[in-house]
C-alpha cells in the first residue's frame, strides 16, 4: 500500500514579509557600497596634503613640463628612483589643480627628446573634496605608465652631450601648443652639467660670475611662469666639489631670473613642494 501525506497548505507570505525583503537587500546593498566607498578612500594623510595643495592651486591650472636629463653622468638607480618620485609629486601636484602634465627625457637638444607622458589630468567631482578622492588613482595610471617607459626611452636617447639651456625654449614651445588657460610650471632634473655651448660646471663660479655667463646666454621669455631646475650636483659617480656646485646653483638661479620667470628654484635635491623626493 502507498501511504498517502496530508499536503502541507502554502501560505501566502504576509505584506510585512513581502515588504521586508527589499528593505533588507537594499540595506544590504548600501552597506555594501559604503564599505566599497571606505576601502577606496585615499589615505587621510594623503587627503590632508592633497587638500594644501589645492590652496595652491590660483587662478589658471597648471601646465606641468617635466624635463629629465637623461646624459648618462646622473644615471644611477638611486638617482633614477629620486627623480620618480620627483616626477610623482609634480603629478599629484598638478592633478590636484586640475592641470596638464608632460614628462619628457633629453639630451643634447630641444629637439633630442623622448615623451614618457602627455595627458590631462583632471579628475572628475563636482567639488574640491570629490575631486582630490580620484588624485591617486589618476596619478598611478600615469606614474606606471611614465615608470614603464623610463630605461627604454633613456636607452634609445641619441648621446652627444647635455643642452640644459635649450628646455627653457622648449617650455615656451609647449605652453604656447597648449594655449591660453594654463600657468607653465617647468621642471628640469638634471645634475646641471650643461655642455654644449658655454660649460659652466668646468669651473668654480662666483654669482657675479655666473651672472656674466648668463648675459652672454639667449634665454626665452618665460614671465609668469614657474621654473625648477633640481638634482644640481647629483652625479652617478664621484660628486663635484661642494664649490663647483654652488656655482651652478648660481648660473642657474640668474638664468631663470633673464628669462623673467615669477618662480625661479634652483637645488641640489628632489625635494619639491617641500616633499623630500
Amino acid at each position: 500500500m502507498q501511504s498517502k501525506l496530508n499536503p502541507v497548505p502554502r501560505r501566502r507570505p504576509s505584506l510585512r514579509s513581502r515588504m521586508a525583503a527589499p528593505v533588507v537587500a537594499g540595506a544590504a546593498a548600501l552597506v555594501s557600497s559604503a564599505c566599497g566607498l571606505l576601502d577606496d578612500a585615499p589615505d587621510p594623510t594623503v587627503m590632508e596634503e592633497h587638500q594644501q595643495m589645492l590652496t595652491t592651486c590660483g587662478d589658471a591650472p597648471p601646465a606641468s613640463l617635466v624635463l629629465v636629463d637623461g646624459t648618462g653622468s646622473s644615471n644611477s638607480e638611486a638617482i633614477t628612483a629620486e627623480r620618480l618620485d620627483a616626477i610623482g609629486h609634480v603629478a599629484r601636484q598638478t592633478a590636484v589643480c586640475s592641470g596638464y602634465l608632460r614628462v619628457a627625457v633629453f639630451s643634447f637638444s630641444s629637439a633630442a627628446t623622448t615623451v614618457l607622458y602627455d595627458g590631462s589630468l583632471q579628475p572628475h567631482g563636482a567639488t574640491g573634496n570629490a575631486r582630490i578622492r580620484r588624485v591617486p588613482a589618476l596619478v598611478d595610471e600615469a606614474m606606471t605608465e611614465i615608470r614603464d617607459g623610463y630605461a627604454p626611452a633613456l636607452a634609445e636617447l641619441p648621446g652627444g652631450g647635455s643642452d640644459i639651456t635649450a628646455q627653457l625654449r622648449l617650455g615656451v614651445e609647449w605652453i604656447d601648443q597648449l594655449g591660453d588657460g594654463y600657468r607653465l610650471n617647468l621642471v628640469v632634473l638634471t645634475d646641471g652639467f650643461h655642455n654644449v655651448g658655454h660649460k659652466p660646471g668646468d669651473e668654480v663660479l662666483t654669482p657675479a660670475e655666473a651672472e656674466a655667463l648668463v648675459n652672454e646666454t639667449s634665454v626665452p621669455d618665460l614671465a609668469g611662469a614657474s621654473v625648477t631646475v633640481a638634482g644640481i650636483g647629483r652625479v652617478a659617480e664621484e660628486p663635484p666639489s661642494s664649490a663647483v656646485v654652488e656655482g651652478l646653483v648660481f648660473y642657474y638661479e640668474a638664468l631663470c631670473m633673464q628669462t623673467g620667470a615669477e618662480e625661479c628654484i634652483a637645488v641640489t635635491d628632489y625635494a619639491l613642494g617641500g616633499e623630500s623626493a
